[in-house]
């Protein structure tokens, strides 16, 4: 009866003794957000750890967003995805109902907790005279930017000039089909997603101008100085949100799905929001907002619903086998 005793009073003892059972994430997520996510991670464990004494581990996978969001239909357990574009969260609710639809209606700003734009990065003096969507398409300008069938930065790209196009030609789709061949057949190399460009661009040498995200373009400038690269913010252009959501069934199948949210919902708090800016993303939070108001140039933003009606409709018309795209690149090989 008293060992019994004893060995329960040392069972008990161990068990509280015990650290929390440690809990891992994997966070599927698009090509350029090594950065940023290598910064925020180590953030949102400290904060977990404080807040629950449960050790975390966030794992991170990177590529193009469409082909992430296959790999995860593929079978690749992510818990969350925190992506560049709503339609390749969409498909992993079409093609395999792995979350509900209303994702967009779980989190604040349509489940984006940042935003970005897209911006030109270009060489030392701007010699080719780089300033807005128009000049992209002169001849002998070198372009570099991501394949729009494997990207979604690329996509963003498309859309943004196609866009910027519908509005200098008053909505003549055939003008701004015209003008967007020539900026097509200036493309150098179609990489499959944002950081193959940057080092096509970077390293290889390739191009005159990189079409990317505004954050990366930045990111860049500051990473390579003595390349005295040049930033160009076009005066018109496309408001790129980044969408994030838990992955239901992969939570529920991993035990993660309160970290998972947890983890989501802590890239809208003040410290997340200030790293946010720093890798130089639009953020939402007031106080940040105020505070970094000066390291982002105007410009005028459209959404895609404005010139396009959906994603999903420009998926459907641009994007698939034989579409406006596939019609375009088969026009120039000519």
């Amino acid at each position: 009866m008293q060992i019994t005793r004893k060995l329960t009073l040392v069972l008990l003892a161990a068990t509280l003794a015990a650290p929390a059972t440690a809990k891992e994430l994997l966070n599927s997520s698009y090509d350029v957000a090594r950065e940023l996510f290598a910064e925020i991670n180590p953030l949102f464990i400290e904060h977990w750890q404080k807040q629950t004494g449960e050790t975390l581990t966030i794992n991170q996978s990177h590529g193009g967003s469409s082909r992430q969001a296959q790999a995860i239909l593929q079978g690749l357990k992510a818990d969350v995805v925190t992506f560049n574009q709503s339609t390749d969260i969409d498909v992993l609710h079409n093609k395999g109902q792995l979350l509900p639809e209303n994702w967009r209606d779980r989190l604040a700003n349509n489940s984006s907790p940042y935003y970005s734009t897209m911006a030109f990065l270009v060489r030392k003096g701007n010699p080719k005279g780089i300033k807005q969507w128009q000049d992209l398409a002169n001849d002998g300008v070198g372009l570099v930017f991501p394949n729009p069938k494997t990207s979604g930065n690329a996509r963003y790209t498309y859309v943004a000039a196609y866009g910027d196009a519908l509005r200098r030609f008053n909505n003549d789709d055939g003008k701004a089909q015209s003008w967007l061949k020539g900026l097509l057949g200036n493309v150098v190399v179609f990489d499959t997603g944002g950081r193959g460009a940057t080092t096509s661009f970077v390293e290889r040498g390739l191009g005159d101008v990189l079409i990317t995200f505004e954050s990366e373009v930045n990111g860049i400038i500051s990473k390579f100085p003595e390349q005295q690269f040049e930033r160009v913010v076009p005066p018109t252009n496309v408001l790129a949100e980044f969408p994030v959501a838990w992955i239901d069934k992969n939570v529920q199948r991993n035990g993660t799905a309160v970290q998972a949210k947890a983890y989501l919902e802590f890239l809208y708090t003040k410290p997340a929001q200030q790293v946010l800016a720093r890798q130089f993303y639009r953020v939402h939070q007031p106080d940040v907002v105020a505070a970094t108001a000066g390291q982002f140039p105007a410009t005028e933003l459209f959404t895609v619903e404005e010139v396009f009606g959906s994603w999903e409709k420009v998926q459907q018309t641009h994007f698939v086998s034989g579409g406006v795209l596939d019609q375009l690149l088969a026009d120039i090989k000519r």
